[in-house]
């Protein structure tokens, strides 16, 4: 069983990461290789005050734009769930930190996920940040929710009353929680179903422990459940169960499986032993740690030469877990171009800058290996095998210089994990099953009394989109 407190790591790296933007203390690369502890940890008390002091400079809110996150998501950056940015940091600034967590909880179910892998689009508007490093928001915000959970404010949401109302949820991610806390919370019955052995979606089976610890994700799980809501496990609707029928037993029916089908590469030996699909691979390596299993030698990189193809989060997910799994290299190939050092005209404020920056694993590769794991402007050919039975020993690849011109060559790989993005769920079955057809994404209901959250309904996204989306679509529920 996962347990549900959050481990504490042995060494600390007392000042904040060279290698990010973000005034969150980052544990020294090396030591944190040896181990699968979370990477950041919580600010001090202080170092949030002085962080939120900033905040108090601003002139205008752009990290919560004016109304907030809409279905057809208009609103060009800040937070997708209209957090009270500047009122929870003047509370931390104050001192007031159960008043900060009391703000920070009323428009966000979970700050202790997107607070570790939200890649925090507030501080990407933040107006400081157009002259100097914005306000670590994210920062403050993990500040407030561990104090919360170390100081016991963090209670279940036990509605007061039931009503007469039921709701089967599939999909145990951050959109299904968060659609199950906010009907819980209004009385309804609850039941949620995921297909896998532990509750939380993508955020158990498709975020390394390094980066999310899996007992924060218990720990939400088993306050739900002491709420009231139902999880139940290794139950696939459209599977093992009948998804008309599902539907037919309850008032409501929420479908958020999330996005795991990854997109896949149609090069020649894609079929070879050794190419594999992120999520199999981030999979099993959770499942490794959750649950014992063991690695299939195709999904281990221990000893191996190892390319990540895809320069994105997942892609820096597998780097991480690769080096963590004692990779003998690891080299990430995208076909992108170095980004610039500062934000240029297809960057404009207040959107993402698009800025060149070292993340956690990156910054792990030139640790161990003395180089940047990132190779730019690299386009894979062809899988090349060898032996009996054939098994992965390079890959052919383009090179595209600065310079306009290409070349050709090769590397020696042994284990290639595909990282390009995700085409979108794969509950084709549940879909066809239930008879839904177009989505309207206005009011997010396939048909009546049948909705869609999360990367089901948008694709693959961020957690804090996850989370509005599945906020919406409880308040939709309601409504109806």
């Amino acid at each position: 069983m996962t347990p549900t407190t959050p481990q504490t790591p042995p060494t600390l790296d007392a000042t904040p990461p060279a290698e990010t933007t973000s005034p969150l203390r980052m544990r020294d690369p090396i030591v944190r290789l040896s181990d699968d502890y979370e990477v950041y940890v919580s600010p001090t008390p202080a170092d949030s005050r002085r962080e939120a002091e900033r905040c108090m400079n601003c002139g205008a809110a752009f990290c919560m734009p004016e109304g907030g996150y809409t279905a057809n998501d208009s609103s060009p950056a800040g937070c997708p769930i209209s957090n009270r940015i500047p009122e929870w940091n003047r509370l931390v600034e104050t001192d007031r930190w159960r008043d900060a967590y009391l703000s920070l909880a009323a428009t966000n179910n979970f700050p202790e996920f997107t607070s570790r892998v939200c890649p925090a689009p507030c501080q990407d508007a933040c107006i400081v940040g157009i002259n100097e490093r914005p306000v670590g928001i994210k920062s403050i915000e993990r500040a407030i929710i561990d104090r919360a959970f170390d100081e016991g404010w963090v209670q279940p949401r036990t509605p007061r009353r039931r009503v007469d109302r039921s709701v089967a949820i599939v999909g145990s991610g951050p959109a299904g929680l968060a659609a199950a806390d906010e009907l819980n919370a209004a009385g309804w019955r609850v039941t949620v179903y995921e297909r896998s052995r532990t509750p939380g979606g993508l955020l158990s089976i498709g975020i390394p422990n390094m980066k999310l610890d899996k007992a924060v994700v218990a720990r939400r799980v088993e306050l739900m459940a002491r709420a009231g809501v139902d999880f139940r496990v290794d139950s696939a609707v459209g599977g093992t169960i009948d998804p008309a029928k599902l539907a037919a037993e309850h008032d409501a029916t929420i479908l958020a499986t999330g996005a795991s089908a990854g997109r896949d590469l149609a090069l020649p030996g894609r079929d070879l032993d050794g190419v594999c699909m992120a999520m199999d691979y981030l999979d099993a390596a959770a499942s490794k740690r959750s649950h014992g299993y063991s690695l299939p030698p195709s999904l281990d990189a221990a000893g191996k030469r190892v390319v990540v193809i895809g320069g994105g989060d997942t892609g820096a997910d597998c780097i991480a877990t690769a080096l963590r799994q004692g990779a003998a290299d690891v080299v990430n190939i995208t076909r992108r171009q170095p980004p610039p050092d500062s934000r240029d005209a297809r960057h404009p404020w207040p959107g993402p800058p698009g800025t060149y920056t070292l993340d956690y694993a990156h910054a792990e590769g030139l640790a161990i290996h003395g180089r940047e794991p990132r190779a730019f402007g690299v386009k894979p050919l062809a899988f090349h095998g060898s032996g009996r039975p054939r098994r992965l020993a390079r890959l052919s690849i383009e090179r595209a210089h600065l310079s306009g011109q290409t070349d050709r060559t090769h590397l020696n790989v042994d284990l290639a994990i595909l990282a390009i993005g995700f085409e979108g769920h794969d509950s084709g079955g549940l879909v066809k099953a239930l008879g839904l057809g177009g989505v309207d994404p206005e009011r997010r209901r396939a048909r009546k009394h049948i909705y869609l959250a999360g990367d089901m309904r948008r694709g693959a996204s961020l957690v804090v989109h996850a989370i509005a989306d599945g906020r919406a679509a409880a308040s939709r529920a309601l409504s109806d």
